[in-house]
């Protein structure tokens, strides 16, 4: 089924349009969720507040690509349940470290204005790339992949991985710093 009939199932309010996304993007949300939560339960229990979520917020939303919105709302949702594990409990993983890499690039936001601005400034950064570091990037830091699991899915080695993040990472906090002397 395609995304435009899916959506059109949220609007005329069908049943039907959870079920239907769940067969097209179940497995593709799960794994968002698991590599950032490192627990299958957690995941599957992401996984349904999705559907909740995204029955509730369409309509009025009317996503064009459903597998970036809702990429979106599994990855916020699990990072709102890794944030109240971590409270519950001092907790590891692969988002932690990530977060801890991609902070020594970017800094801390202190408010929701320089976050907006920094999401502006990733978004013109990515742009930037070539295809292959900017999809190992988002691989990394929007998908908590871990290094074997790129390696793995472009078929490159685990080194290069971390070569090409490491580059990555030099080249974002230039960027970010020259950024910041245009202001």
């Amino acid at each position: 089924m395609e995304d435009t009939d899916i959506v059109a199932l949220y609007w005329d309010r069908s049943e039907e349009a959870v079920a239907a996304s769940m067969a097209k993007y179940g497995g593709y949300c799960a794994v968002i969720a698991r590599n950032i939560l490192g627990s299958g339960e957690d995941a599957e229990e992401c996984v349904n507040d999705l559907w909740l979520r995204v029955w509730n917020a369409i309509p009025p939303d009317r996503p064009k690509k459903l597998s970036a919105y809702f990429g979106s709302v599994i990855r916020n949702l699990a990072l709102d349940r890794r944030r109240q594990i971590q409270a519950e409990k001092a907790g590891g993983g692969t988002a932690a470290l990530c977060l801890d890499e991609l902070a020594e690039a970017v800094g801390e936001e202190e408010d929701a204005l320089g976050a907006i601005d920094l999401r502006d400034a990733l978004d013109r950064f990515l742009e930037t790339l070539g295809p292959n570091p900017r999809e190992i990037f988002m691989r990394r830091y929007w998908a908590f992949q871990n290094e074997r699991e790129i390696a793995r899915a472009l078929g490159i080695t685990a080194g290069g991985v971390r070569l090409s993040l490491s580059r990555t990472r030099k080249l974002l906090k230039q960027y970010l710093t020259g950024e910041d002397a245009e202001r």
